[in-house]
């Protein structure tokens, strides 16, 4: 059975064919011929038919201010074009796959090991398991909303041509309507010429939410019900194992245009989407339920539930009972409508919760389970209930955010006004001061007394007075965790508590309204855990919080700015070994932990596939319940289609349920003290290489000479500014631009660099390290060995995934460009930084394919293939880019154009930040 009409080669083949008839139409034949031109030089030198690149170079520099763009615009949009290509080329082998039933990382793989265990072992996995997307608004995504609409329609327009028997009628009109939504992007502008707000990227996670993971939820636990009966001979129950949350219009660290009035709009709107949806779901469910109450037996459950929704609503039931006479299904499900309509309305008879919505899904399965409808509630029913009680009415949960510093300084300043000196506290004055004052039971503070205060001040304690409100508005569950960044001290999570109980949502020992989350990023901060984590599980006030919220502490770890501090090897050590000691603390204290993982889409910030980092994590830190951000152009990559996004969720569940199986089976891993010895040794020598990289004199003005960050810092890319305070500094920048700099000009540096001087301090080393770390074995004297390297890649998982995601930065590493790029810096800076950064790269290509026992970088075929096609299709790009940044003067059509490279380099790597 053949379940597809195309290929990729025939797509990729037939929309540049497409493209290029409609670049000569819209712009003329030499247009045409100058890029054809740019792109057989390009391919010429990857193939090795020319020796050098100065043929493409000296072409571009001819070119025109006019053409230059031109060329610009085509190889965006190739990109844009070649990437739907590979998307369906992605969902024709999930599809195949399925069909075949040859998926790795499926929920029936996952299913079979589960079967291995007792069913009460399965109900307790199962009931552990909680995963938690948390869809931020980081601004890595290049591409306007309005391209990928359009986009989007193309791809509905390949899957039709791909999927369906056409006639060759029905196939024209299919490319007449690519044909036209091509030339429509063509005309449409590449670059934002606005800066979005926050609540534009509200909208745009909600799209996702709304379009394509409201659907596919209950797919997934349809395909999981069906792996476990085929494994498991008793029934167990599925519970809830997904809830998405989202940081767009909430997370207002470093972001001032992210008010108390924008988060209400949001959680507004967010209601709003997910009660129209579920209206209609019931409308569709009524089509279905149409049995004749005089020949079927409702029960008295029902009975008395629709007795009620009559009393609760008697108008609405005159309607019912006229539409619908003697169908008491239809009945209860049309005022079951009018209660979604009336939620948040003055009007009386609204549901409260979601769970009063539950109760009534409830009543109608039953009542159809006693008349034999068993097939009908499974088909219609229960993929309702899954969705009600994954998106509830508020579709995705809201975390709130601000940094440290923020909370600190919005006391200090509002207690000023009680006498008090709150900055000259120390630390341990500070949480006696906050312990008690959220012990007692008068308020400290009017938190709407604002007068006199600075704006970040006001804007803190104006924020902690609507969460109240919002909480009694949208219920508790639509906004109820609070982030703090750059948590350092224990202090920091107490001020935030007892901002919350100022405001009425934390009221000790009954009640407390939010998870305070600590956001552990820095070194010192990492290598503190004990000290914050300990200190606040044995403090008065919050060992009751935690005891409120049902003993479960959320920790977020912060990739991104760990490995911008730190580098990447010393980074992912440090994430790793403090998660275990999180594990560790967590377990004395008798807490649940629940991991979040700050990732980002790029290798370097902590990115990679999801389900073999979910499988790489420590045991011991493996509850079940786990957290992770999804930002930019990866929500677009992983939940843009819903076929993807179905086989995205699958993944992640099939490697939380196996690694909480692990967990399980062997809760202490028994990390040989040799292989920690020497990732102590590899770290810090990685870390400090890393870090006399950041610190030599001139690197920061090499950085500024050698890559786009100052075109970067302009693009509107996200309603947040690029950097925290304006100064020219890498700490100060923020770590996306910091990447994505990296990765335009072609020389991923966060993802690799300093790894080779880690390994060969190992290799070098006479003695191993002795740490604290260790399983307890004494180490062995074995010196720096190649053999043990070897032996922690083949067994040990943590490690193979870290030098298997720096493979991945490498291969995409080109170093021929990033020397064009060096070549824009002073002399004296480009042969300081250069060489070095060369060298290093060399080294570690050496030595990761020695320690993998391969003669290439990366483990994956279609990596080298897919950059094979890619590269020479970037090159002009990148050349353009070079020279119009090299330019001491550009004109406005040169601005432009540069920042259309900047989108369409993004576009052919497929990656930003």
């Amino acid at each position: 059975m053949e379940l597809h009409d195309r290929s990729i080669s025939q797509d990729i083949r037939e929309l540049g064919a497409l493209l290029g008839t409609i670049l000569e139409e819209q712009t003329s034949r030499e247009a045409f011929e100058t890029v054809e031109s740019c792109r057989r030089a390009a391919i010429d030198y990857r193939t090795g038919d020319l020796d050098t690149r100065d043929p493409l170079i000296t072409e571009l520099e001819g070119l025109s201010t006019h053409n230059q763009r031109t060329v610009a615009r085509a190889f965006t949009t190739y990109f844009e074009l070649i990437n739907l290509a590979e998307e369906r080329e992605r969902i024709r082998t999930i599809r195949t796959g399925s069909h075949e039933r040859t998926l790795d990382d499926g929920l029936e793989n996952a299913a079979a090991e589960l079967g291995e265990a007792d069913d009460e072992t399965v109900q307790q996995i199962l009931d552990d398991i909680l995963i938690e997307p948390t869809f931020t608004a980081h601004p890595t995504e290049a591409r306007r909303k309005t391209v990928k609409s359009k986009l989007r329609d193309i791809s509905t327009s390949l899957e039709t041509l791909d999927e369906r028997l056409l006639t060759e009628t029905e196939e024209q009109q299919v490319w007449r309507d690519i044909d036209a939504e091509v030339t429509s992007l063509w005309q449409t502008p590449q670059v934002r010429n606005r800066q979005p707000e926050p609540e534009d990227e509200a909208r745009n996670v909600q799209w996702y939410l709304e379009n394509t993971l409201f659907d596919v939820v209950g797919e997934i636990y349809d395909e999981l019900d069906d792996a476990i009966d085929s494994e498991l001979s008793s029934d167990v129950d599925i519970p809830k194992l997904f809830e998405f949350r989202s940081w767009a219009g909430s997370d207002r660290d470093g972001n001032p245009y992210v008010t108390p009035e924008v988060t209400a709009n949001i959680l507004e709107r967010q209601r709003e989407v997910v009660l129209e949806r579920y209206q209609e779901q019931l409308k569709r469910l009524s089509g279905v339920l149409s049995q004749d109450g005089s020949r079927i037996d409702v029960g008295s459950a029902f009975q008395a539930s629709l007795e009620t929704d009559r009393e609760r609503l008697p108008g609405v039931t005159r309607t019912a009972e006229e539409r619908y006479p003697g169908e008491p299904y239809r009945q209860k499900l049309k005022l079951m409508r009018e209660r979604l309509r009336r939620v948040g309305d003055v009007r009386p008879g609204g549901y409260e919760d979601a769970d009063a919505l539950l109760e009534d899904l409830a009543v109608i399965a039953t009542s159809l389970q006693t008349n034999g409808g068993e097939t009908v509630v499974e088909a219609h029913v229960d993929p309702i209930r899954r969705r009600v009680d994954t998106f509830g009415f508020s579709l995705a949960s809201l975390d709130l955010r601000d940094h440290q510093q923020k909370h600190t300084d919005a006391i200090a300043e509002a207690l000023e006004r009680e006498g008090i000196d709150y900055h000259g506290l120390s630390e341990d004055e500070r949480v006696e001061f906050l312990t008690d004052a959220v012990l007692q039971d008068e308020p400290v503070l009017d938190l709407g007394e604002t007068d006199g205060l600075t704006d970040d001040s006001a804007r803190v304690l104006e924020l902690f007075d609507s969460l109240g409100d919002w909480q009694t508005e949208y219920g508790v569950d639509a906004i109820d965790t609070y982030a703090i960044s750059m948590t350092d001290e224990p202090s920091h999570v107490l001020e935030v508590l007892f901002l919350a109980d100022q405001a009425g949502v934390v009221s000790l020992p009954e009640h407390a309204g939010i998870d305070i989350v600590p956001l552990l990023e820095t070194e010192y901060a990492l290598s503190g855990a004990r000290r914050i984590m300990g200190t606040l599980f044995e403090n008065e006030a919050y060992a009751q919080a935690l005891e409120a919220r049902g003993r479960t502490q959320e920790i977020m770890l912060g990739y991104s700015d760990s490995n911008k501090e730190n580098g990447f090897l010393a980074a992912n050590w440090s994430l790793y070994k403090n998660q275990r000691r999180l594990g560790e603390i967590c377990d004395d204290h008798d807490v649940t932990m629940r991991l979040f993982h700050g990732r980002g889409g790029s290798i370097s910030r902590g990115g990679g596939p999801m389900n073999e980092a979910l499988l790489a994590l420590p045991n011991n830190t493996i509850t079940g319940q786990v957290k992770f951000t999804e930002q930019g152009e990866a929500i677009a990559e992983k939940y843009g289609n819903p076929r993807i996004a179905e086989r995205n969720i699958e993944q992640m569940l099939n490697a939380q349920l196996r690694a909480r199986k692990q967990a399980i089976d062997r809760p202490a891993e028994e990390i040989p003290a040799e292989w920690i010895n020497a990732m102590e040794t590899m770290a810090d020598a990685a870390r400090q290489e890393y870090r006399n990289l950041l610190e030599s004199d001139g690197f920061v003005q090499y950085f500024e000479q050698a890559t786009p960050i100052t075109v970067i810092e302009d693009l509107n890319l996200g309603s947040r500014p690029a950097s925290r305070s304006g100064e020219r500094t890498v700490e100060d920048l923020r770590a996306i631009p910091w990447v994505f700099s990296w990765t335009q000009s072609r020389c991923i540096l966060p993802g690799w660099y300093a790894l080779a001087t880690g390994i060969e301090a190992y290799l070098e080393s006479e003695e191993p390290r002795s740490s604290d770390e260790s399983s307890g074995d004494e180490p062995r004297d074995n010196g720096g060995s190649m053999e043990t390297l070897q032996e922690m890649y083949d067994e040990w998982p943590f490690f193979r995934t870290t030098l298997d995601n720096a493979a991945l930065s490498l291969s995409r590493t080109e170093l021929e460009i990033a020397e064009q790029y060096a070549g824009m810096a002073d002399a004296t800076l480009r042969k300081r930084f250069f060489p070095r950064v060369t060298g290093e790269y060399e080294r570690a290509t050496e030595l990761i394919t020695e320690i993998g026992r391969r003669d290439r970088l990366h483990t994956r075929d279609w990596l080298g293939e897919n950059l094979e096609q890619r590269n020479p299709y970037v090159d002009p790009l990148n050349m353009l880019q070079v020279h119009l940044l090299d330019r001491n003067h550009r004109t406005d059509i040169e601005e432009r154009t540069l920042r259309l490279t900047v989108k369409g380099i993004a576009a052919g790597m497929k990656n930003t930040g």
